[in-house]
C-alpha cells in the first residue's frame, strides 16, 4: 500500500489506513485539509527512504565529498525538494548551514564568500520558486568570476516533464548563468559530478550548478570521497623569458609609465610597489583593486574611472606607457587607448579592447617577479615631484568637500569619519549606489583591509549579505556594511540572520529618501526628477525590533560618537544616517 502527499498543506493520504487506492479516487476528489486537486498529491513511496544502521545516501555521499573538497559553507532555505540534501547536511559535523530569509541572499553570500576566498561555498534551495530567486547572485558570481557552487532541489524523476508543480526547466535556467551545470540522474553519477562541478567552480572562476531530483537524493548509496590533493593542476603560469624581456624593455624605454592594478592584482602589493618604487611609476587601482596597498604611499594616486581621482586621469591622460596587471578593461574604468602592458591570468583578457603592446599570459604572482629583475632602476626627480603635487591637490579637495557643519550630513563627511574610525583591518562590503560612489572616490584603503562589491552586475542589495560572508569568513574581524536606503530595504529581511546567527556585522546606512543615483542620472539625461523618492521606515527602530542595535543620526556632530559606539558593540548595528542625495552643495 502506498503513500501520497499533498504538496500544498502536506497532507498525507495512506492508502492503507483509508482501505482504498488513491488512483480509485474520483478526478474531482479534493484535498480535505486544503482543498487543493488531486494533481497536486505526489507519491511518497520512493521519497520515504528507511536506512539501516551503517547505509548511506547519494545525499550523503555529495556531502561529505564536499566537505573533502573544502565546502564549510551552505547558506539557503530548507524546502519540500531538498530534504534530503539538507539531511545530509544536518548529520555532517563539518559543514555549517546557515538559514537566511531569501534565495537572493544566499546567492549573493556565496557570491562574497567566493571574492574573499577563491575558494566555493555552495547554496541550496528548492525547485521553481528557490531556485529561480538565486539568479541575480549567480550572475553577480558569474560576471566577478567568483567560484560559487549551487544545488537545487528538483521534481522525482517521473514528475519532471508534464508541466508538475513548482516545475520549471531548471537546467535550461541556469546553462547561461553557470560554467558547470549538470543534473545528478543516478546514484552512479554523484561523486563525478560533485567534484566536476567543484573543480570547474574553482578553476573556471564562476557557478557550477548541480540539480537533484528528490528521489535521487535519498536513494541508498555508498561510494569513497576523492582527496582534493592530486585532483588539480598548479597554476603558477608564466611566460617564455623573450616575452617577458620585450615587457622589460618597453618599461625601460617609457619616461611617463603608469601601474594599473585591477582586483586580479589584489594580493601583489609588494611586487608592484617594488615596481613602482624602480621605475618611479604611479599606481592607479581599478575600484575593484581598492586595498592593493596602502592608498596613503606617496606613490598611490587614487582609481581611474567614474569614482576616479583627477590625479589618476592626468596621469593616465599624459601617460607614455600603461602597464596593466589584472584589469579587466571595464568600460567603469575607462582606461584610454595607450601603448600598454598587459598581465593576466586570462588569456580572454589581453588585448580585450584594443591591441596590447606586450601581452603577459599568467599568474602575477610568478610574472612580476621576474620582470622585476630585468627592469631597469630610473629615478625620474620630476616626474615625482609631479606625482607627489597631484595627488596633494586630490587630498585638499577632498578635505574642502568633507564638510562637518553641514546638515543634512553629507556623505563625504561621513566617508572621512568612517577613514578615521575603522580598523585597519576590517573587511567593507558595499552596496551599489551612491554610497558605493563616495566611497569609491573618497576612501583610502590599508592594504589589511578588504573591500567586496558588485563588480560588473552592479547589483543594489550586494552589501548586506556579503557582510554577512564576510564576518563568517573571519570571526575576529571588524565586518562593515556601506550601503543606502534603496539597497539595504531590498535584502533587510536578512539582518535578523546576523542577529539570529551573532554575526555583529556593522550596517552604515546613508538614508537620503531617494535612489539618488538614477535621481542624478535623471538630471543629466535632462529629465524630470520622478519616481525615485523613498518611503522609509525607521531602520533605527527596526534593528532594536530584531534585536540588533540601532542608532540614529540626523546632525553631523553626532556622526563620530555613533560610528564609535556602532564599532565597541559586540551586536548587529544599523546606523541610521540621513544625508543629503545632491552632489557637491
Amino acid at each position: 500500500m502506498a503513500k501520497y502527499r499533498c504538496t500544498v498543506c502536506n497532507y498525507i493520504f495512506d492508502e492503507e489506513k483509508e482501505g482504498y487506492k488513491f488512483d480509485e479516487l474520483p478526478e474531482n476528489w479534493r484535498c480535505p485539509v486544503c482543498n487543493s486537486p488531486k494533481s497536486t498529491f505526489i507519491l511518497l513511496t520512493e521519497e520515504i527512504v528507511e536506512l539501516k544502521e551503517g547505509e548511506s545516501t547519494v545525499s550523503d555521499v555529495l556531502v561529505e565529498q564536499m566537505v573533502e573538497w573544502g565546502i564549510k559553507f551552505v547558506f539557503g532555505l530548507p524546502g519540500t525538494s531538498s530534504l534530503g540534501v539538507v539531511e545530509a547536511i544536518r548529520k555532517n559535523k563539518n559543514l555549517k548551514y546557515v538559514q537566511v530569509r531569501h534565495e537572493q541572499t544566499a546567492a549573493f553570500m556565496a557570491s562574497a564568500y567566493g571574492k574573499l576566498t577563491g575558494h566555493p561555498a555552495a547554496c541550496l534551495t528548492v525547485a521553481g520558486p528557490g531556485a529561480t530567486n538565486l539568479a541575480t547572485g549567480l550572475y553577480d558570481a558569474s560576471l566577478d568570476h567568483s567560484p560559487v557552487l549551487a544545488l537545487t532541489g528538483m521534481l522525482q524523476r517521473q514528475l519532471i516533464g508534464p508541466g508538475s508543480f513548482q516545475e520549471i526547466d531548471q537546467h535550461s535556467f541556469f546553462e547561461p548563468i553557470t560554467v558547470y551545470n549538470k543534473v545528478l540522474m543516478s546514484e552512479d553519477q554523484t561523486t563525478t559530478i560533485i567534484t566536476n562541478a567543484i573543480k570547474h567552480a574553482i578553476l573556471d572562476k564562476g557557478v557550477a550548478h548541480i540539480g537533484i531530483p528528490n528521489d535521487v537524493q535519498k536513494i541508498t548509496y555508498i561510494d569513497k570521497t576523492r582527496t582534493f590533493e592530486g585532483s588539480f593542476p598548479n597554476q603558477a603560469i608564466t611566460q617564455p623569458m623573450f616575452l617577458i624581456l620585450q615587457a622589460a624593455q618597453a618599461i625601460n624605454q617609457s619616461k611617463r609609465p603608469v601601474i594599473i592594478s585591477g582586483f586580479g592584482a589584489i594580493n601583489q602589493g609588494d611586487n608592484i610597489l617594488k615596481l613602482a618604487d624602480k621605475i618611479s611609476a604611479p599606481i592607479v587601482t581599478t575600484f575593484r583593486g581598492k586595498g592593493v596597498l596602502d592608498e596613503d604611499n606617496e606613490l598611490y594616486v587614487g582609481s581611474h574611472g567614474g569614482i576616479g581621482s583627477t590625479s589618476a586621469s592626468e596621469l593616465v591622460i599624459k601617460s607614455d606607457l600603461l602597464v596593466v596587471i589584472g584589469s579587466s578593461f571595464s568600460d567603469m574604468t575607462q582606461l584610454p587607448e595607450k601603448k600598454v602592458v598587459q598581465i593576466d591570468i586570462d588569456p580572454m583578457m589581453i588585448g580585450r579592447q584594443y591591441p596590447v603592446a606586450v601581452g603577459l599570459y599568467g599568474n602575477s604572482a610568478e610574472i612580476l617577479p621576474q620582470l622585476l629583475d630585468l627592469v631597469q632602476e630610473n629615478k625620474k626627480e620630476e616626474y615625482l615631484k609631479e606625482i607627489n603635487k597631484l595627488k596633494r591637490d586630490w587630498l585638499d579637495l577632498l578635505d574642502e568637500e568633507a564638510d562637518g557643519t553641514l546638515t543634512p550630513v553629507r556623505p563625504q563627511y561621513i566617508i572621512k569619519v568612517l577613514n578615521e574610525k575603522l580598523a585597519d583591518d576590517a573587511v567593507i562590503a558595499l552596496d551599489t549606489g551612491e554610497n558605493g560612489w563616495w566611497f569609491g572616490r573618497n576612501f583610502w584603503m590599508k592594504r589589511t583591509q578588504k573591500m567586496l562589491m558588485s563588480g560588473y552586475l552592479g547589483t543594489m542589495a550586494f552589501g548586506l549579505p556579503a557582510a554577512l560572508a564576510a564576518q563568517l569568513v573571519y570571526p575576529e574581524r571588524q565586518v562593515i556594511c556601506i550601503t543606502g536606503d534603496g539597497g539595504f530595504s531590498m535584502v533587510m529581511a536578512d539582518f535578523v540572520t546576523a542577529v539570529h546567527d551573532e554575526l555583529p556585522i556593522k550596517i552604515f546606512l546613508f538614508n537620503n529618501h531617494q535612489l539618488a543615483m538614477i535621481m542624478q542620472e535623471q538630471m543629466i539625461e535632462k529629465y524630470p526628477n520622478w519616481q525615485t523618492e523613498l518611503y522609509n521606515p525607521d531602520f533605527a527602530q527596526y534593528a532594536e525590533n530584531c534585536g540588533g542595535v540601532g542608532i540614529k543620526v540626523t546632525k553631523p556632530e553626532e556622526l563620530p560618537g555613533a560610528v564609535e559606539k556602532a564599532l565597541s558593540s559586540d551586536r548587529p548595528v544599523i546606523v541610521d544616517i540621513e544625508t543629503d542625495p545632491r552632489r557637491f552643495i
